[in-house]
């Protein structure tokens, strides 16, 4: 069989409209070389969200064909029926969608006719945290990669993140809580991790997409990469203000999470306080290598808290 070749036109299949699949449809609408099309889960048109239609609307202004397909009810081969008229199935769907949708998806993309398959796997590096982990949703994520790695027909991509750098901010995350003026350290203060907006995503995927050099491989992006010490000191400069800082080392995260072993924000700091596979040197990914601009913490927290 021919190798895929991504540089000529493409039909691309997205999977999901959310934050991230929406950054990656409008990143590959400005590639005339491709041609592309979103599967959304049914809803009942009384039970449609403000944001649903807000897509919705956006979607039809770009000129991309909406699909329904239901990844968690439908069946493999229903799915994999869906997605045969596709070069490239790119998963936009996370954890949200419940245990077990991550293999279904890569399953019904294996039993397809499409060329290649890029799954969510827009985070950290599973393979460098390994099995086990506190953060027990990763399994399955090792598991999609073993059943990619297994077979040669099906061409893939995994892009690696790190977190989105909105989380860093988020109260309930609790590691910069501007509301009660703290900023915690995951692990330590010397602890690093790697963040990328969803924006840089999308559009990085989009560019990875066209990029024929690149096949059945982990690409690694990032907007920074910076330990926690260094987030606390550039919060607390721009932002003008004097922060309380606390330390949630590793045991203490462990303890936590055993008090609570259902708590997922709870198994991400613990996994994250561990500090591998959740940060890698920007300068040596696909976009630091090109000199690609993305967004660091610095013009994030300019355009957002500023």
């Amino acid at each position: 069989m021919q190798p895929h070749n991504p540089a000529k036109n493409q039909k691309i299949l997205v999977l999901g409209a959310g934050e991230l699949g929406l950054a990656v449809v409008r990143a590959l609408v400005l590639n005339p070389a491709a041609e592309v099309a979103v599967m959304l889960r049914p809803v009942a048109p009384e039970a449609i969200s403000s944001e649903r239609h807000q897509a919705l609307r956006e979607l039809e202004s770009l000129g991309v064909e909406v699909l329904a397909g239901d990844a968690v009810n439908d069946s493999e081969e229903h799915l994999a029926a869906s997605f045969n008229a596709f070069d490239t199935l790119v998963s936009c769907l996370g954890f949200v969608a419940g245990p077990g949708t991550q293999r279904k998806l890569t399953r019904a993309a294996l039993q397809s006719d499409i060329k290649r398959y890029v799954p969510w796997q827009f985070g950290v590096d599973y393979d460098a945290i390994g099995r086990g982990s506190p953060q027990d949703l990763f399994n399955e994520q090792l598991d999609v990669r073993d059943l990619l790695r297994a077979q040669s027909r099906v061409q893939w991509l995994i892009i690696s993140t790190g977190m989105f750098t909105s989380f860093l901010f988020e109260p309930g995350f609790g590691v910069v809580d501007l509301d009660n003026n703290t900023v915690r350290a995951l692990g330590s203060w010397d602890t690093a991790v790697t963040v990328t907006t969803a924006h840089d995503i999308g559009r990085l995927t989009a560019t990875i997409l066209f990029d024929s050099t690149l096949r059945n491989q982990v690409v690694y992006i990032a907007g920074d990469t910076l330990t926690y010490g260094q987030l606390a000191d550039t919060v607390e400069r721009l932002l003008g203000r004097t922060l309380e800082r606390v330390e949630w080392t590793v045991p203490a995260l462990e303890a936590d999470l055993r008090a609570e072993p259902d708590d997922q924000l709870r198994k991400y700091r613990a996994v994250f306080a561990q500090g591998r596979g959740v940060a890698w040197d920007k300068a040596r990914t696909y976009n630091g290598e090109r000199q690609i601009e993305t967004t660091n913490v610095v013009r994030w927290i300019e355009q957002n808290l500023l």
